[in-house]
């Protein structure tokens, strides 16, 4: 489920001069933090200029995320129009590798194909897929581009949105999206009474929480905002989840297993955190995912 913001993307290189004024905080060793270590480095090209990469079409960066293309990460359902947090991602990622906006060119992929076995028709899939090692089994994903937060949403009407522990949920009928630490999120950390319900889309999810067929639902905190604020009024965020061991849940872009792009975009990725560009994006396009208390 992924919300929608107004604001107007910077071209790449108002990007750059954001990131000398960014605050938003971002660790400093991403690949380490991610869940899963280290991103597959096998087959890396000697170089990552863009002569040398190797990529499905010779000159241009084909980039998958799923349809509709949700805000804060996309806008108005255009993953090319450069707004929103994933579509500005792939952008500066492909700005570091030597792609033009021009030489971009989105590609329609289902969330749940992205990560699947086989080979893939995209150079790399941007579509809030969270690094873990079963997924890890089947496709080679990039060093974490964005730390990642699950929260909680209920009709501001039901018990649901009361709850100020974990056990408040327990009783609950709660629903995710299938195949997304959502998910895991209910059965790991809430462990429900009720089996959850279990939901294709997102846009199901929440069509599911507006109708009371289930009283709570689990999406990222981004997400939950931007429900809760433009999208499901009557609804409240009812709290985060906090972190729990020593990895942090990070966003990581898709590859082919094995691919020869893999080190090379990581090493954008890297990049693009440390010189404050992923922070200058997430303050702007994520500023309002903020302030939901935790969890516990």
């Amino acid at each position: 489920m992924r919300p929608r913001h107004t604001a107007t993307l910077a071209t790449a290189s108002v990007l750059v001069a954001l990131a000398a004024s960014a605050c938003a905080p971002q660790p400093e060793a991403p690949q380490d933090q991610a869940a899963g270590g280290k991103p597959a480095k096998s087959g890396a090209p000697a170089s990552c200029a863009k002569d040398a990469l190797a990529t499905k079409a010779k000159g241009k960066l084909t980039v998958g995320t799923d349809t509709p293309a949700y805000a804060p990460w996309f806008q108005d359902d255009d993953p090319a129009n450069g707004k929103g947090y994933e579509s500005a991602v792939a952008y500066a990622v492909g700005q570091k590798l030597g792609f033009a906006k021009g030489d971009v060119v989105w590609q329609k992929v289902a969330f749940n194909n992205a990560f699947a076995p086989g080979e893939k028709s995209f150079d790399f899939d941007v579509n809030q897929v969270s690094i873990n090692e079963d997924r890890r089994k089947a496709v080679d994903l990039s060093s974490g581009y964005y730390d990642v937060r699950q929260a909680v949403i209920a009709l501001k009407s039901s018990k649901a949105a009361k709850a100020t522990t974990l056990a408040d949920l327990k009783g609950a009928k709660l629903g995710a999206q299938v195949g997304t630490t959502s998910l895991d999120v209910i059965n790991q950390q809430i462990k429900p009474e009720q089996q959850p319900a279990v939901f294709q889309k997102n846009d199901l999810a929440k069509a599911a929480l507006k109708n009371g067929q289930v009283d709570a639902i689990v999406v990222d905190l981004p997400t939950a905002f931007y429900i809760t604020g433009a999208e499901v009024p009557e609804a409240k965020v009812v709290g985060q989840f906090e972190t729990t061991g020593g990895a942090k849940e990070q966003f990581g872009l898709v590859l082919d297993k094995g691919s020869a792009l893999t080190s090379c975009v990581s090493q954008a990725v890297d990049a693009l955190r440390k010189d404050g560009t992923l922070a200058a994006i997430e303050k702007q396009w994520l500023s309002e995912a903020a302030g939901a208390p935790v969890l516990k």
